[in-house]
């Protein structure tokens, strides 16, 4: 039996460690399950205001099945780019076949994209029909404000036959809820303030880069743009499969988000000159 010393701790009787060693297993126990609980999210998994990526909602939301496109018909490659990219090597891009780009310049009216300049000018300079989008916070500013906003910002068109129409990028909130707190209806009506503000700044229709999913439950699987809107689907399979209502076809498909030398890889719809076509206008 241990000799308990006068001015000292007792010391652990083989019953007393049990009973201690029991109760840090069920408190290592019960933090390992409030960390592994579904919805357990940290203030780490949000970004900071700014980060947010083109489709950076797809592969978490819709997933990714890791398989590329199969048997098209003749598609022209392209690719999105963002700060994420930091200075991307435009020749290597062209090199590999890539023929077009779109360049995030603005989101919401608090953030320019820093990298914007080499991004949006390198791909042009190698020889790129480039573009620029512009992501969408609803919950901050009214749509014309936003579409304002990003035209003053590097959204602007011009008839070069190398600039295509900016792209509203409207997808899952990434720093709060789906839908940025906005009824279907309200959705519907801030995406019409954005892209009406766009054509009458710039005379041309803003590309809308959605997934079907998000679309269906934020925006009620509205028809109204599928008329003069061109559709720049998201969905990470061998097909883009069912379409937002209003859109019998896609113009633009972002397929992977894990392509060579930049993530976010998309397919035009169609050969070279009808990309040139949009581009034109």
């Amino acid at each position: 039996m241990p000799v308990h010393r006068p001015g000292t701790a007792a010391p652990l009787t083989p019953r007393t460690r049990r009973a201690r060693f029991g109760v840090a297993g069920a408190l290592l126990a019960a933090l390992s399950l409030l960390f592994t609980l579904p919805g357990a999210a940290t203030a780490a998994d949000v970004p900071a205001r700014g980060e947010a990526t083109m489709g950076m909602g797809v592969a978490a939301h819709d997933g990714d099945t890791g398989q590329g496109p199969v048997g098209r018909a003749t598609q022209t490659e392209g690719v999105d780019t963002s700060s994420h990219n930091g200075n991307v090597a435009w020749s290597t891009l062209w090199n590999s076949g890539v023929k077009w780009a779109y360049v995030k310049a603005t989101e919401g009216t608090y953030y320019t994209n820093p990298y914007f300049a080499q991004q949006y000018n390198g791909s042009y300079n190698v020889g790129m029909i480039r573009g620029s989008y512009h992501f969408a916070t609803p919950d901050t500013t009214s749509g014309a404000t936003q579409a304002n906003y990003f035209v003053d910002h590097g959204g602007g068109w011009s008839k070069d036959g190398k600039t295509l129409p900016g792209a509203l990028d409207i997808e899952w909130n990434p720093y709060g809820a789906a839908c940025y707190g906005l009824s279907q209806s309200a959705m519907v009506s801030w995406i019409h303030s954005f892209v009406n503000q766009y054509k009458a700044r710039t005379g041309r229709d803003a590309v809308i880069y959605t997934a079907t999913s998000w679309w269906t439950q934020c925006t009620g699987n509205s028809s109204a743009f599928g008329a003069t809107n061109p559709l720049w689907v998201a969905r990470y399979a061998s097909d883009p499969g069912t379409l937002p209502a209003g859109w019998g076809f896609y113009t633009m498909w972002q397929y992977t988000s894990s392509g060579p030398t930049v993530g976010d890889h998309s397919k035009f719809n169609g050969a070279y000159d009808r990309l040139q076509a949009l581009a034109n206008g």
